[in-house]
């Protein structure tokens, strides 16, 4: 006769349950994968045309020599070489930080000093925000063209006044040493009103709590300003900071448009010989080579700003 085996329950066999197997697991990450691309798709396709291929191609043709009509001719780095060592490379960057060393304390004063007044209390601070930020969105072809009239040495308006208060009236951009200074007027003024939006954001957002306990310990409005507002406005001011020198590194349009490089070359910052090496001189693995140099440049700059941001920005 056959017996029975009884099994205790602690000696049951414990069964697990049953895992995907290794296919499954990859046929549903590729199936995520294509449902991840597909969303992508209508950014990243355009992104990939028009940004990342370009990027390549550009890379490319900085080590031929091309004018842009017969064969491209390969030189590898001679084109790097031969800019590093022109003077005229040298010029167009110091132009462009002579540039930058006027507009973005200007830009960045001007755009904080509005913020603090629209961040009071005032009937119409609604309409005067909306009014500093219309330049913003205003081509930059017609800002330069109103600011081209208004600096103009014979019949511009700041002359004129300039004249009515006995004072004296530069030649502006047909000076060079005006040219410069008449285009930072114009790039700050068109920009005041990004600046304001963001660090009005960044105002907003300071708890009113900590202004009331330094006002009931005795602080005035600009040492609460100095020692409360300014460090926790700190986010906001590095961010306006990065992205006011990445654009200003790359300013052209209004530069092309009001002093076109000049007079005598004055004017001339990296990416009007950029664009000068492409279409007027047909020396397109020059202009690439130097719109590389400048890429690079943007980089190492961007990345000590990111590094240095540990010792003054406060996130708290």
């Amino acid at each position: 006769m056959s017996r029975a085996i009884a099994v205790q329950p602690d000696q049951a066999i414990a069964v697990k349950p049953d895992q995907a197997r290794p296919s499954g697991r990859c046929r549903a990450a590729l199936s995520n994968l294509g449902w991840v691309l597909l969303f992508l798709a209508p950014s990243a396709v355009p992104l990939l045309v028009f940004k990342i291929a370009p990027m390549f191609a550009s890379a490319w043709v900085s080590l031929h020599r091309w004018n842009m009509i017969s064969p491209m001719e390969w030189i590898g780095w001679d084109n790097y070489a031969e800019l590093l060592t022109s003077p005229n490379t040298w010029q167009v960057f110091s132009h462009t930080l002579l540039y930058l060393l006027g507009y973005l304390p200007l830009v960045y004063a001007g755009g904080l000093l509005i913020a603090v007044a629209l961040n009071q209390r005032l009937r119409a601070r609604g309409v005067l925000r909306a009014a500093y930020f219309v330049p913003v969105v205003t081509s930059w072809v017609a800002v330069a063209l109103v600011w081209q009239w208004l600096l103009n040495p014979s019949n511009g308006l700041v002359n004129y006044l300039l004249g009515l208060l006995h004072l004296p009236q530069p030649g502006w951009w047909t000076d060079p040493t005006w040219a410069i200074p008449s285009v930072i007027l114009a790039s700050a003024w068109k920009d005041l009103g990004f600046v304001m939006v963001i660090l009005l954001s960044g105002l907003q957002t300071i708890p009113q709590e900590i202004q009331e306990a330094a006002t009931m310990d005795g602080a005035g409005r600009w040492r609460r300003f100095w020692n409360i507002t300014f460090p926790l406005l700190s986010p906001s001011t590095f961010f306006v900071v990065v992205i006011s020198l990445i654009n200003g590194f790359q300013v052209f349009d209004q530069m092309y448009v009001m002093t076109g490089g000049g007079p005598s070359g004055a004017s001339q910052v990296a990416v009007g010989r950029i664009y000068d090496l492409a279409f007027r001189y047909g020396q397109a693995g020059q202009a690439s080579a130097l719109s590389w140099i400048l890429f690079a440049i943007i980089l190492a700059v961007t990345a000590v700003q990111m590094r240095g941001q540990r010792k003054w920005v406060n996130y708290a």
